[in-house]
């Protein structure tokens, strides 16, 4: 479904509403993107204001402000109020956050923090559930995982070869790129890869998905948008993030990937059964006979 003014597509209810303005910004019209550019240049202050005060603000006519609601998929003013207050209580939005050499040390930690938790909730609700699912059932029916990713997605791929053993099922990460295509190359079709990338573009990812695809096992892809690594993939996760400044871009795509690992886990965690969560609870047990209580060492 698209919106006839925009040609984008309409946005839920739940989505932060100042990163949806500033994603479709560039396709409004141009009466339309006044509103638009006000609103981002001083959200706080259009959360104040009346339609009247609005359309002053941003030299445009009360009817365009109302169109401008309805054009970022909003039920007239006072629904795009309310979503505007629950994007502020999120944090700040991406064209707030970009970093300057004269920012303060407190300035910089509220823009790192207040962006990557708006970047989150973004990539939260873009998260598809029936991929979800259907990542989840594979793993569960795998005999192995193997973990692939390069640079900051080879961080993703190791956190997660650390967490699944926890959970029952063998896994591997290698870090090489040849023995990554070695790894690939011997996969079977009870077998499940997860490659990681962000751009989806990484050369090497792209060659060890196809391989791995090759020999019958099941491929699932983590991925920031789409991207040609998604046509090697059997089951794809976009994982999307803002974009913003070289600075933020990799820490938010890689905890972005790494909160989908944790959901990924648990669900397959949650689903094992009695005998499994036994050993679980045992293993915690003696992790933390290893941990000092209240004692001082």
């Amino acid at each position: 479904m698209t919106n006839r003014e925009t040609n984008g597509p309409v946005r839920g209810p739940a989505e932060n509403v100042l990163e949806v303005v500033r994603t479709l910004r560039d396709g409004l019209r141009r009466s339309d993107r006044k509103v638009a550019d006000v609103v981002l240049a001083d959200p706080r202050r259009i959360l104040n204001a009346t339609v009247a005060e609005t359309a002053e603000i941003a030299a445009v006519s009360q009817p365009t402000v109302i169109r401008f609601c309805s054009a970022i998929g909003c039920q007239g003013f006072q629904d795009f109020k309310l979503r505007l207050a629950q994007s502020l209580a999120l944090g700040t939005p991406a064209t707030h956050s970009v970093l300057s050499g004269s920012d303060t040390l407190g300035e910089i930690v509220g823009k790192i923090f207040d962006y990557t938790i708006t970047s989150l909730d973004w990539a939260r609700h873009h998260l598809d559930p029936a991929a979800l699912e259907a990542a989840v059932e594979a793993i569960l029916a795998a005999g192995h995982l193997e973990f692939f990713g390069h640079g900051a997605s080879g961080i993703v791929a190791a956190d997660a070869q650390q967490k699944f053993p926890l959970f029952g099922i063998s896994c591997g990460a290698q870090t090489d790129s040849h023995q990554q295509i070695m790894a690939a190359s011997m996969m079977t079709p009870d077998q499940v890869a997860i490659v990681f990338s962000n751009t989806g573009r990484t050369r090497s990812i792209i060659g060890v998905a196809r391989t791995a695809r090759e020999t019958g096992a099941t491929v699932i892809g983590v991925m920031g948008g789409d991207a040609p690594l998604a046509r090697y993939c059997d089951i794809v996760l976009k994982v999307e993030t803002l974009d913003n400044t070289n600075i933020y871009t990799p820490t938010i795509s890689r905890i972005a990937a790494l909160a989908v690992v944790d959901v990924l886990s648990t669900a397959v965690a949650l689903r094992r059964d009695d005998a499994h969560r036994k050993r679980f609870m045992r293993m915690k047990q003696q992790l933390n006979e290893l941990r000092f209580e209240n004692e001082t060492p």
